[in-house]
């Protein structure tokens, strides 16, 4: 079989490169020879089986090629003191006639600049509708004339992939377009931790690069049954895409909210096979608490650790393994916002009833700003993106990256440091502190001062940093 399965994929190298074309259908099997064939046949078993899967590749570039786009785009990254400006690329699929385009937030993250290139040729600059970095998805709509329209494919919903089925992977890898990889579904439902807070995922083992991110997975019907996110560039072929479904969910919570809008219970969950942890609960039912997020809804509730939650809202939710654990994070984050629900639990063996209102999550990260010449950059603190320092203050910002050299490490400013006053004005946001800096760098150009006096917040201690900027780093 392996010998088989070589020549069939070489096959398809040789159809992509070669612009094959042919009769879109599902592939069928071969019929095997008749004993009484004649012997001056010369199609065998394998011509035919490379016929079929002709038919395969043609039905991909036909329905989905299409609709596969180019994504180039242009970032503007705030951390190290001052903002500086990348190109990078990847891959999206176009999935309403209007120019509505998927690709993953990665791609798109902290774009200033999308531009897209159709397989027909035509090019579009793109606007961000909507990301979500915990599905790693982000709509964009192209910015196209009245009345233009585009080719568009459809996610497959009901499809269900299963080990073992062929698999296509099409995209821009390393930047070159219309490419096309081949493999098989290695497991249908793979779990990564950190990465699997809403979804599980499709691993494959077609080959996922570098820029394929944002294109589409496909079956042997020509079926958009994945979207491409993750792979590994050595040590084998290991690839990760985001199912169907899951984005056939999120797509509409962007196009509405901008976001995917998600609840927020602050409810760690545990299974009740965490084989990670070496650590087994008795029974099969319900998904065990490991703890509550500091300020949460689940920790005003009064849920604790070792909890086991049975139903939400009257419903019953089961994590045995790690991979099930996703679809109970799904469910909470689903709930009504605002809206108080039923937990039903048992502690230390006890039923109990606990009510819970969710609130919306929010971002998972806070906004960066760079100070030029004060050569620092500056975030908005974020539960879960800094949540030590969300312990000590609930709002504010903080230093999260300083220049070497610069100025703002020769004053002894520390990364992490939360900023509460410059010249004893109050610091709270971002735009306070864009304010101040503004206010600095004009009086100094009038011939005013030279230093700003910077109140942190350091491990729980009031520091004064009095920060010199009169030197340009940027002139080294």
């Amino acid at each position: 079989m392996r010998p088989l399965l070589l020549a069939l994929g070489f096959q398809f190298l040789l159809l992509i490169c070669a612009g094959t074309t042919g009769t879109v259908g599902v592939a069928t099997a071969a019929p095997t020879p008749s004993p009484a064939a004649p012997v001056a046949s010369k199609r065998s078993a394998l011509d035919l089986r490379q016929e079929d899967f002709r038919a395969v590749i043609a039905r991909a570039k036909e329905s989905i090629f299409p609709a596969v786009a180019y994504i180039r785009v242009v970032t503007e990254d705030a951390g190290g003191g001052r903002p500086r400006r990348r190109t990078a690329s990847g891959s999206g699929v176009v999935v309403s006639d209007t120019g509505e385009v998927v690709t993953n937030w990665h791609v798109v993250e902290k774009a200033v600049e999308v531009r897209c290139l159709l397989n027909d040729g035509r090019a579009f600059h793109a606007d961000i509708v909507g990301s979500d970095k915990d599905t790693d998805l982000a709509l964009l709509r192209l910015r196209m004339k009245s009345g233009e329209r585009v080719r568009a494919a459809k996610l497959a919903v009901s499809a269900r992939p299963c080990e073992g089925d062929f698999v296509l992977a099409l995209g821009a890898p390393w930047g070159l377009n219309r490419s096309v990889s081949f493999g098989i579904v290695s497991c249908a439902r793979r779990y990564l931790a950190g990465t699997s807070e809403y979804n599980t995922w499709l691993q494959t083992d077609a080959s996922i690069s570098p820029g394929n991110s944002g294109g589409p997975l496909v079956d042997t019907n020509g079926h958009i049954i994945g979207i491409n996110a993750r792979g590994t560039t050595e040590g084998g072929t290991l690839a990760f895409a985001i199912p169907a479904e899951t984005v056939a969910l999120v797509v509409p919570r962007l196009r509405k909210h901008k976001e995917a809008n998600w609840a927020w219970t602050g409810l760690q969950l545990q299974p009740l096979r965490d084989f990670e942890r070496d650590i087994y609960f008795e029974g099969d039912s319900g998904v065990i608490v490991a703890g509550t997020d500091a300020d949460s809804p689940a920790r005003a509730a009064g849920a604790l650790p070792n909890d086991r939650l049975l139903r939400v809202g009257g419903k019953p939710v089961r994590a045995l393994m790690e991979e099930d654990l996703p679809a109970v994070r799904l469910r909470l984050a689903l709930l009504p916002q605002g809206k108080p629900v039923v937990l039903d639990i048992l502690r230390a063996g006890k039923p109990l009833r606990l009510t819970l209102t969710p609130r919306a999550k929010g971002g998972v990260e806070g906004a960066e700003a760079a100070f030029e010449r004060w050569d620092f950059s500056a975030k908005a603190i974020n539960k879960f993106e800094s949540p030590t320092l969300y312990f000590e203050r609930r709002s504010g910002v903080y230093v999260s990256a300083i220049r070497y050299p610069g100025n703002a490490s020769d004053s002894q400013l520390s990364q992490n440091d939360i900023l509460l006053t410059v010249n004893g004005r109050p610091v709270a946001t971002l735009a306070d502190l864009r304010r101040e800096h503004k206010a600095a760098l004009d009086k100094f150009a009038q011939g005013g001062p030279r230093r700003v006096l910077l109140t942190v917040l350091r491990n729980g201690q009031r520091i004064q940093v009095v920060l010199d900027f009169s030197r340009d780093y940027t002139l080294r």
